[in-house]
């Protein structure tokens, strides 16, 4: 049996990924690509795919409207939403749109597929990171937002938070660790930027701009910056990031700005784009070993850390490269 897929993101290089990740798959087909809700809804009408992979953010009308209307005129079509957002909240709305399932961007990975064939048998499907948030029932549920304790667990917990930001133009890298950074200094916590000299010094602008006091968070060390390609000089030995030098390298910058910082339960942020400068390089293995690293430092350091790539051809055209960093973070950002 194959099934015939229709996978709709405004993002074409997110895009072109997914289909050849579901190329490679034995029954599966990608029958269309597109680009915009109101083309989702035309396609679905007229190609009455058996699953439509559908992003939220969408240009001209957005997912979870496109989703009502594929509902109506492709009611065989099972809509699968594939999405970045993780929010209870979001995550009700789409399935109440008639959809049968959601998958976060960040868990493509290892999720889209067994998410397609779940939901092309019948099955609702849901990521990890949000079905643990719904109460399991015998049948499905249908969540409204005036009983939102059906569906809430009152279980937290923090968990690693090791992200990644593929981008398209360098204003994206910087409007996403702009807000990262951000967020640590003004919670009084410390962050420490390893990026390279033009990111470094758009980075400050874009903070003093946003209100954040710059100037007394490096006063205090509370904010530490510092270019890519020395920090990565004082680790790389013969092309290879060294795990002992480069926990000793950290260590003591992360222990250093914890000291300084001043919240109740601090918890540092660490930015850095020095793996872009390896992946540049075509030391693409030296790239995901210091990721592993970062997951490391993430799990032993209370530190939450974001990555830049730009995304060049390069990175697009290596899937397999691209699908390995894509799997050593918690979340996985494209624009």
């Amino acid at each position: 049996m194959i099934v015939r897929i229709l996978v709709v993101d405004d993002y074409a290089p997110w895009r072109r990924f997914i289909s050849s990740v579901l190329r490679q798959k034995r029954g599966c087909r990608v029958v269309c690509e597109v680009s915009d809700g109101l083309e989702a809804v035309q396609k679905a009408r007229e190609l009455q795919p058996d699953v439509i992979l559908l992003d939220i953010g969408l240009p001209k009308l957005n997912g979870i409207e496109a989703a009502r209307q594929i509902h109506k005129l492709a009611p065989n079509s099972k809509v699968l939403f594939l999405s970045n957002e993780d929010s209870l909240g979001l995550v009700e709305e789409a399935l109440n749109s008639g959809a049968s399932g959601y998958v976060v961007k960040a868990d493509a990975g290892s999720e889209l597929v067994k998410g397609v064939k779940a939901v092309f048998r019948g099955n609702r499907f849901l990521s990890n990171r949000v079905k643990g948030a719904f109460a399991p029932t015998a049948t499905p549920v249908r969540f409204s937002h005036a009983q939102p304790e059906l569906a809430v667990s009152t279980k937290t917990e923090i968990t690693r938070r090791h992200e990644v930001q593929f981008y398209s133009d360098d204003a994206v890298f910087l409007e996403r660790a702009c807000q990262f950074i951000g967020a640590a200094l003004r919670n009084r916590n410390a962050a420490i930027v390893f990026v390279t000299k033009p990111h470094r010094d758009s980075l400050v602008q874009r903070l003093k701009a946003q209100g954040v006091d710059v100037d007394a968070a490096i006063q205090q060390g509370t904010y530490i910056s510092l270019d890519a390609a020395d920090m990565l000089s004082r680790f790389m030995v013969k092309d290879w990031p060294d795990a002992v030098l480069f926990f000793e390298g950290f260590a003591s910058l992360i222990a250093s700005a914890s000291k300084a910082a001043k919240a109740d339960y601090p918890r540092g942020a660490i930015c850095g784009d020095g793996v872009a400068l390896l992946w540049a390089q075509g030391k693409t293995d030296a790239a995901i070993r210091l990721e592993q690293l970062g997951n490391e430092l993430a799990d032993t350091y209370n530190v939450d850390i974001l990555c830049g790539y730009p995304f060049s051809l390069h990175i697009q055209e290596d899937t397999d490269a691209f699908k390995a960093i894509c799997a050593e973070h918690s979340a996985v950002h494209s624009r």
